[in-house]
């Protein structure tokens, strides 16, 4: 892992565990303050909490419930009552005795209620319940895929800030240190004891100093204004956070963390449950097209029945049906071979996700060796740098070396203390980024 020191974007890899954190805005002069600094902890949940996407992936989940409970109502009995209004004209009349027989009523009234109830479907209802909750678990896996990456995104953010941080500090003291010796060389100037042109070669390396320092400046505003966007806060709004980039070594076991990168990643939890989803599909369909079997009864009452057609009379019907599917044209058989091939891949994709998890793991745990190399050169550097800048000033300041000697020591020394910043950062990124990778649970 790498930062350049320009105004390219800061790229990194980072997760973190949460905790508590609040938050409170005030208005100073047109911009929105927000009074208390955010730890990691803070930053995360407070994005968590302030996305509107996360609720959104709720809410399909509990759609996804939804569903899965009108799935069992399969189970029951189905209860329907009804009431209509008949108008019939004309109705048949026939002659009969000397007076006229009408066979049926011009006003029709019917009142009922009717039950239905199957029986045995042969597991048809079971398998759909089946696919129904393997749904269900699909999308509460894709909620906690989604909450990760968040709470990944603004670790980065907030471990960005702090590097921006560590590397302005770093160039203010750069800038201090050769301001320092500007004056000092101003007074060798005003002794008569050296040139004006040491104190024009010091002036330009401040002036490239600054300059780094703006560059800093500017990609620490923009990742302030990224931290707000995640808050979804306006984008005025200044949010700081608190904390200090910290070396905290740590023993990895590849083994034992791809292990757990197994059972915990979310995206092993998807490919499964995506295999599950296909494999009960696939036991839905071929219970599709068996036989089902049901009964029913109604009560209630109607008129229309002779004598009297126009007498209100209670009536009770039961049935009892039976069916048997004989020819769809071939569409389960087809369905059959959808499925099957949906099965095979759903596999497929689990193998392929195995292998992309132990990469992940992989390039976690090498990122967390090779930086901790970089840092242990990184102090050898330092202090070598920091005897070469000694030693440098040492020979100026008794006129025996040259002031150019002195401003690349300067400079060497800045770029060894911003070579540490960086390689403690990629370190603890690299921590972070081995959480990720084996699944491990980064919000409360």
């Amino acid at each position: 892992m790498s930062l350049r020191f320009s105004s390219a974007a800061v790229v990194a890899v980072a997760a973190s565990l949460l905790g508590s954190g609040t938050v409170h805005a005030q208005t100073i002069s047109g911009v929105e303050v927000v009074s208390d600094s955010l730890t990691l902890d803070g930053t995360v949940r407070s994005v968590l909490d302030a996305n509107p996407a996360i609720t959104s992936l709720d809410e399909l989940a509990n759609a996804a419930s939804g569903r899965l409970a009108q799935t069992r109502t399969g189970f029951l009995p189905q209860i329907t009552g009804t009431a209509t209004y008949t108008r019939i004209d004309p109705v048949v009349k026939l002659p009969f005795g000397g007076e006229t027989l009408q066979l049926a009523p011009n006003n029709n009234y019917d009142a009922h209620i009717q039950a239905q109830y199957l029986l045995l479907d042969f597991g048809k209802s079971d398998a759909t319940v089946r696919v129904a909750e393997s749904q269900v678990q699909t999308a509460r896996d894709q909620v906690e895929v989604s909450r990760r990456d968040l709470a990944f995104n603004a670790a980065q953010v907030y471990y960005n800030i702090l590097f921006m941080r560590e590397s302005i500090k770093v160039q203010d003291a750069q800038i201090a240190s050769l301001q320092a010796h500007r004056n000092e060389m101003q007074k060798r100037v005003e002794g008569g004891v050296s040139t004006r042109f040491d104190v024009t070669t010091t002036d330009v390396r401040i002036t490239q100093a600054q300059n780094t320092k703006i560059d800093l400046q500017n990609q620490l505003r923009n990742q302030q204004v990224q931290l707000a966007r995640l808050l979804h806060k306006p984008s005025q709004t200044d949010v700081p956070v608190k904390g200090r980039l910290e070396f905290q070594p740590q023993a990895v076991n590849l083994d034992a963390e791809l292990a757990r990168a197994y059972d915990n990643r979310p995206e092993i939890k998807l490919a499964r449950d995506a295999e599950n989803t296909a494999t009960l599909q696939q036991r839905l369909v071929e219970r599709s097209n068996m036989p089902s079997l049901g009964v029913g009864a109604q009560v209630g009452a109607k008129n229309g029945y002779l004598p009297n057609l126009n007498e209100i009379r209670p009536n009770t019907v039961g049935v009892v049906q039976l069916s048997v599917p004989i020819y769809d044209g071939n569409k389960n058989k087809n369905q059959r071979v959808e499925a099957l091939a949906n099965a095979r891949s759903a596999v497929a994709r689990t193998q392929d996700t195995q292998e992309q998890i132990r990469a992940d793991v992989r390039q976690a745990a090498n990122n967390i060796e090779f930086s901790q190399a970089r840092l242990a050169n990184a102090e050898q550097q330092i202090a070598q740098a920091t005897d070469a800048l000694t030693r440098a000033q040492g020979r100026y300041r008794y006129g025996v070396g040259q002031n150019l000697d002195v401003l690349d020591a300067e400079t060497q020394l800045a770029q060894a203390r911003l070579a540490r910043a960086q390689a403690i950062y990629n370190y603890t990124l690299g921590q972070y980024q081995l959480k990720r990778a084996t699944g491990e649970t980064i919000w409360k």
